[in-house]
């Protein structure tokens, strides 16, 4: 270079150089001034290391991912059962996940119970997501946080094992096996998901998507505000009497089916999907996670529902209790408790049964999920004999009644 780097461009060439001892300032090869190009790597790598402890800017990930490349595409996130853009969080830990791989110059490792991270790689990202948990203000922003991580980690494990539609292993792919239907108009399921249910292979909420399509069955993450703003969004349009919640909270108002549609009018003419509006669809949410996580999640949906609504709670549904075919493979704390794909099942027998609903054939689309569930169940049960585990139901001790 014909002139002088000053003052700055030395202190920038010392940080460069503590940062990147592996690639000194003589080696650097670009077609921009040595300045530019060292303080623009300098700042990817700050912004990968601090990216969570500040506010979200427009170079945090669009700058990162024209200079290194998006590491999870738009096509593979939404091929897992989405149609949302990534969410923003997501996007920044996968991408720090991969920067953390060049630093420690180590490869991720999956496996194990859930398909966690293993190795020394883990033990370095623990100590770093441990410290990022314990620095963010508030719980709010730990949960994004902490939803977002699980959310990350289960899409680097999954490349390349699990089929995208199906969540199962590529061997046990279930898919050709899957009836698809169309889905009465008038109905739309919300699968409110906990992140550790997210491709999950005995999840059973995917198989509402699978058979009816991701625009009647919308997956919304727990903890992710991309997600919960979409849904909230359709939910205010529709008005909290279209709105319903399938969840067996006896401290939340109760209704039977009959007794929730009761006042609807009869009709005998089916409204055309493109005659539908938003307020003419019945929205119904089901809680999509573990027993122990479903109680966090719904009194997550009563206090959003009181910002939006007032002081009265979410109206919730209660379904005649019966077992589904999952009791086999997947504990239940008791068996009048169902898996989420059975309780839509449940849902749409029972509204069969009202004068309103019984021309629009719901059995046919009701025995649609459960034939998906009975496909699911064979190959998880194909799987378990194949790998020498145990095919037995165990019974679990729990004081949920």
């Amino acid at each position: 270079m014909g002139h002088s780097l000053g003052l700055l461009g030395i202190m920038q060439m010392k940080l460069v150089s503590t940062l990147l001892p592996t690639k000194p300032f003589f080696l650097c090869n670009c077609s921009v001034p040595f300045r530019l190009c060292f303080w623009n790597k300098t700042r990817v790598l700050l912004t990968r290391h601090y990216s969570y402890l500040r506010p979200h800017s427009s170079f945090s990930y669009t700058n990162m991912a024209q200079e290194e490349g998006v590491v999870v595409s738009l096509q593979e996130w939404q091929g897992w059962g989405t149609t949302s853009p990534l969410p923003t969080m997501v996007a920044q830990i996968v991408h720090d996940l991969k920067g953390l791989e060049q630093d420690l110059d180590a490869h991720m490792r999956f496996g194990g119970n859930g398909g966690k991270l293993q190795g020394n790689f883990r033990i370095q990202e623990d100590k770093k997501h441990r410290a990022t948990y314990q620095a963010l203000a508030d719980s709010e922003k730990k949960l994004q946080f902490y939803s977002a991580r699980q959310i990350a980690c289960r899409i680097l494990g999954s490349r390349g094992y699990l089929c995208q539609k199906c969540w199962l292993p590529m061997e046990d792919c279930m898919c050709s096996e899957v009836t698809s239907c169309s889905l009465h108009p008038g109905i739309r399921f919300w699968l409110y998901m906990h992140p550790k249910d997210f491709l999950r292979q005995n999840n059973t909420g995917k198989i509402l998507w699978q058979v009816f399509g991701v625009d009647a069955a919308s997956l919304c993450l727990f903890g992710i505000p991309e997600h919960e703003e979409i849904m909230w969004n359709s939910l205010k349009v529709a008005g909290k009497s279209k709105v319903w919640c399938l969840y067996p909270n006896k401290s939340a108002v109760l209704k039977s089916v009959q007794n929730a549609f009761d006042q609807e009018p009869v009709t005998s003419d089916e409204v055309a999907p493109s005659e539908l509006k938003g307020e003419t669809i019945h929205h119904f949410i089901l809680i999509d996670g573990t027993w122990s996580n479903s109680a966090a999640m719904f009194r997550r949906l009563q206090d959003k529902a009181k910002l939006v609504w007032g002081d009265e709670d979410l109206p919730c549904i209660s379904l005649n209790p019966g077992a589904s075919a999952m009791h086999k493979l997947r504990p239940q704390p008791s068996w009048d408790r169902t898996c989420t794909a059975a309780a839509a099942a449940g849902l749409l027998s029972e509204l069969q049964l009202l004068s309103q609903f019984r021309s629009i054939e719901l059995d046919k689309q009701a025995e649609a999920i459960e034939h998906a569930l009975s496909v699911l169940l064979d190959a998880l049960t194909k799987r378990r004999v194949r790998m020498g585990r145990s095919i037995t139901r165990k019974m679990r001790q729990t004081n949920i009644r």
